[in-house]
């Protein structure tokens, strides 16, 4: 196994171990989740990265991490694996800075999850390789498809407050995700330039959905 899926397996399974530890361990989860009032207010900068690495539950840890095994791939065939770890912690931060600045006058909110870094490594790899085909949960579609629905869900899942989820962390994720993957690799634009304008659209429902709530 080389040094990309190494570290592809290496994200998954420590997320896998911490996201355990937190769903059985409350004290655990409550101090490394993403809180506005802890870290606006008690200075834990520390929870813009590690809220992360916990879970509301098994799906919400499986959907992440089976999304992030479908797409890694390809962005480390085109990066490596130096720039993909990059890209993905710089998703991380940058989704969990959207959710910092929308809920700023909010002090009781939380969040948890990947997405923020899941969704970058998503749009940075589709923008790679756009018509790459998949097979989520036996329904093959190509992967700019799947992007676009990975983020309606997540307008509608901000619209209607789905649970703990940091929705709002995946417009700065996927936004993170697609200029990080254009300056790594800047001759996507002249080929991918049509597709990846495309998948841009639900980036822009979502930060108008969020300029919006803020």
């Amino acid at each position: 196994m080389d040094l990309g899926n190494l570290l592809i397996f290496a994200i998954i399974i420590i997320t896998a171990i911490t996201s355990y530890i937190g769903f059985n361990n409350r004290q655990f989860f409550d101090r490394y989740k993403f809180s506005t009032y802890a870290i606006l207010e008690l200075k834990q900068y520390d929870r813009m990265l590690t809220a992360a690495f916990l879970h509301a539950d098994l799906m919400h840890l499986l959907f992440n991490m089976l999304t992030l095994y479908f797409f890694a791939p390809t962005l480390v065939a085109y990066v490596g694996p130096v720039q993909f770890l990059i890209l993905y912690l710089a998703a991380i931060i940058g989704g969990n800075t959207v959710s910092l600045w929308m809920y700023r006058r909010d002090s009781i909110y939380t969040a948890i999850g990947a997405s923020g870094g899941v969704c970058g490594v998503l749009f940075a790899s589709i923008a790679m390789s756009p018509d790459r085909l998949i097979g989520f949960f036996f329904i093959p579609m190509p992967g700019w498809v799947f992007g676009i629905l990975y983020l309606a869900y997540s307008v509608y899942g901000m619209k209607k407050s789905l649970g703990n989820i940091g929705h709002a962390a995946h417009l700065g994720g996927a936004v993170v995700g697609l200029l990080l993957a254009i300056l790594f690799v800047p001759q996507i634009l002249l080929v991918h330039g049509y597709l990846i304008a495309l998948m841009s659209l639900p980036i822009i429902a979502l930060g108008y959905f969020v300029y919006k709530e803020k």
